[in-house]
């Protein structure tokens, strides 16, 4: 249960919390797909909260509204246009919440009145906390933007030391399901020749890859050793969550959210 944040039943059903020692006021999640409060109906049922997937638009609306709702949010979450980079855009400063969404793959806010969110079905999220809960940040990290530094990003975003910082993993695609071939092997293994221990071999030309492994990997790295979270799979746990290999592009997604609460 996320530290100063009681968790009734409905709120079980609408978010997996996060698993982390935060401290006070910081307070983070995943959604699960089936809360009884989304609309969404066919391939996207129910919690949908992405407007690109061919989704009705008015179905995302209200359950975004919905979510806002259930979870108190102390504004609304702020969207961004994910392209699987390695942009981390700061919400301190934006004034038009409420315009076009910008293209970044994480957002950091050290402000009380933003909310952090990214969108994934497979992708694995990450959440990021300063140990003094003063400042959050939430990342988007599929394969590409892993390999391309999004959570290094994520980390210097932060002004402080980086071993003052805690992360989580969230739901992502897990090591028994996420078959890649070997120019996505060799990406992490330049990098890091450590990241061979994250692949397993398959079929000829093909392995199973783990993300929470590679994640841990690039975080310790970076500086951040207090890493938890992993463990599900976005996948195998169709109930739970929205999976873009298991259901192809009409796949909905779930928020990951962040935000500073009351201390």
């Amino acid at each position: 249960m996320t530290a100063g944040f009681a968790e009734s039943a409905s709120h079980e059903r609408l978010w997996l919390p996060a698993d982390w020692p935060a401290p006070p006021g910081v307070r983070g999640g995943t959604t699960r797909r089936g809360w009884p409060g989304g609309v969404s109906e066919g391939p996207w049922q129910r919690l949908n909260l992405a407007a690109h997937v061919g989704d009705d638009e008015r179905a995302v609306a209200s359950n975004r509204a919905a979510l806002i709702t259930a979870l108190a949010l102390p504004a609304p979450p702020t969207w961004l246009a994910q392209v699987h980079g390695t942009r981390v855009l700061s919400l301190d400063g934006l004034d038009g919440l409420d315009g076009p969404a910008v293209s970044a793959d994480g957002a950091c806010t050290a402000r009380a009145d933003r909310v952090a969110v990214v969108l994934t079905a497979d992708c694995l999220p990450v959440l990021l906390a300063s140990e003094d809960g003063r400042w959050v940040a939430a990342l988007h990290a599929g394969w590409r933007g892993l390999a391309n530094g999004v959570l290094e990003a994520g980390v210097r975003a932060w002004p402080g030391p980086p071993e003052r910082l805690l992360a989580w993993l969230g739901p992502a695609i897990g090591p028994s399901c996420f078959e890649v071939d070997a120019p996505v092997r060799e990406a992490f293994r330049r990098a890091d020749p450590a990241a061979e221990a994250a692949f397993t071999a398959g079929r000829p030309g093909h392995w199973l890859c783990d993300l929470y492994l590679l994640a841990s990997q690039r975080l310790v790295a970076a500086g951040v050793t207090r890493v938890h979270g992993g463990g599900r799979c976005t996948a195998s746990e169709t109930g739970e969550f929205y999976s873009y290999r298991r259901d192809g592009t009409a796949s909905g997604r779930m928020a990951t959210l962040v935000w500073l609460g009351a201390r």
